[in-house]
This record gives C-alpha cells, structure tokens and sequence, in this order.
C-alpha cells in the first residue's frame, strides 16, 4: 500500500522516530499506527534521545494512602503540554504508577522506576507512552510517608499534593482535621513543622537579615540581635505549620485548632509536591 507524506509526519510528531523508520514501520503494518509504534518500540531508547532536550514542565500530580491510613505515596508525572497532563488516559497512567508505588513502597524515585506494570517496568512503560503521546513523559518526584495516621490530599486539578502524619489513630474527625492541615499546607506551603524542626542554617540566615534590616533603619548596635529575634519569631509564625494562622479561622493557630479536635492531636510531618 501507499504510504502518505502526511501519515510518516503523524507518526514522526508521535515517536519522535526518525522519518525512514516511521515510513517503514508504517509500510510493515499496513499503515495501522498503533501497530507501527509498537513496531518502533524497539527504539524506544533514540525515541527518548530524541526528546530528552524538551521540557517536561506539566503534568500531574497524584497523591494517595492505603486503605489501612498507614502509608502514603505522591508522584509527579511530567509531560510537555497543559492539553496532555489534563488528559483523562495521562491522569490515569499517573495513578497507576501511584498505585504501584503504594504497592511496592520503594525507597526512592531510582527503585520506583524498576518496578513493573503491565508486565513491563515502569521505565520502558514511559518510553511506550512517549511513543504513543509524543512528548517526552517521565516520573520526576516520588515521596512516601509511613505512619499510624497518614492523610493525602490534591490541590487545584492534580497540580499539587500534600501527606500529612498525624500522631493518633485514624478516627473520622481526626482524618477531617487532617485534611484540613493539608489544604492549609497547600495554601500556606510551610517550611517546618513546628518550630524545632526548622534546620540551624535557616535560623542562622534569618537572624542574620533581621539584624541587617534593623541595622539599615540605624538602631543601635546592643539591640540588634533584640530585634532580630523578634523577627525570627515572626518567621515561625508565618513559616511552620503549627504556629501559622488557621486558614479556615484565623483566630487560631493550627495547633490550637488540632488541639481543640482531639487533645493531643498534632502534625508529625508532612510532604507537598507541586507541579513543576
């Protein structure tokens, strides 16, 4: 049969393959496209070659616990277009690399990659959907989260995702107040937790620019290091969780309104991934 000029350029914006083998995996299955990808993914290697200069810079983001509460994954999936990361069939690959990771719960993004789905491992699975979309695809963030109370949530279309660990078992009001801590973790993207888990080299910083920003308005020398810790105090309040104003009522903080849920209730830690 003939082959067109314009069915060897669809096939070439699809795999990214060159234009004789796209002109010849076309002529050996009869002009059947999903055959001729198959047909090419054997070099489903220069495919990705061929790509690997793009940037993938949407995607999805997919967040999610077990159906115990105890373990929580989230996975970035990047593609190169907004009309590809909002698709229905590129969203669903996305959570099921999610579940495969919840599965398995490798330790890193490296061991994610090796695992198998479909019969395959994840790593030749984008170089197949790569063909099959025609943009460069790939997992670019992974984060698990293990704990007796875990909680997942996604902001804004799959563009952000969030796990919280909280400190007691799972009761229906303290997973709602989990959400909650989420979308205020989303919104508010903290850099702590509390306090004592802000590293040494950050707090160093912050004093250091308070103590410069109080020197620039001329106070004197023996109150520099008074104000910067005012400052500091200020950067924890608006910086780690539990001292940030609660978004849904902000005449409290989100450790009084945990406290207020169940006595005792608080954050162990957390992950946000956004997109990008």
């Amino acid at each position: 049969m003939s082959i067109s000029a314009a069915d060897v350029n669809k096939l070439r914006q699809m795999t990214g393959a060159g234009l004789m083998d796209c002109k010849k995996a076309l002529a050996e299955t009869g002009g059947d496209f999903e055959a001729a990808i198959d047909f090419l993914r054997k070099k489903g290697a220069k495919i990705s070659a061929n790509r690997a200069d793009r940037q993938a810079s949407e995607g999805a983001v997919i967040a999610m616990t077990g159906e115990d509460g105890k373990t929580g994954v989230i996975i970035e999936l990047n593609c190169e277009t907004d009309f590809v990361g909002k698709n229905e069939g590129f969203v669903s690959f996305a959570q099921e690399i999610a579940k495969t990771a919840l599965e398995n719960q490798p330790a890193d993004l490296t061991a994610l990659k090796q695992l198998t789905l479909g019969g395959i491992t994840i790593e030749a699975k984008l170089l197949d959907e790569m063909a099959k979309i025609g943009e460069k695809i790939d997992v670019s963030k992974y984060e698990i989260l293990k704990g007796d109370n875990v909680v997942a949530y996604i902001h804004g279309a799959n563009r952000l995702g969030v796990l919280v660990e909280m400190n007691i078992a799972p009761s229906a009001a303290n997973i709602a107040a989990g959400k909650d801590v989420a979308m205020q973790i989303a919104a508010m993207n903290p850099v702590a937790v509390d306090k004592s888990d802000v590293d040494t080299a950050t707090v160093e910083r912050e004093m250091e620019i308070g103590r410069e920003q109080a020197r620039a308005e001329g106070k004197p020398e023996a109150i520099l290091d008074k104000i910067a810790q005012g400052k500091l105090e200020k950067f924890y309040k608006d910086s780690t969780l539990l001292n940030q104003e609660f978004v849904k009522d902000g005449s409290k903080t989100v450790a009084k309104m945990l406290d207020e849920v169940e006595k005792g209730l608080t954050v162990k830690s957390f992950r946000r991934v956004q997109l990008g």
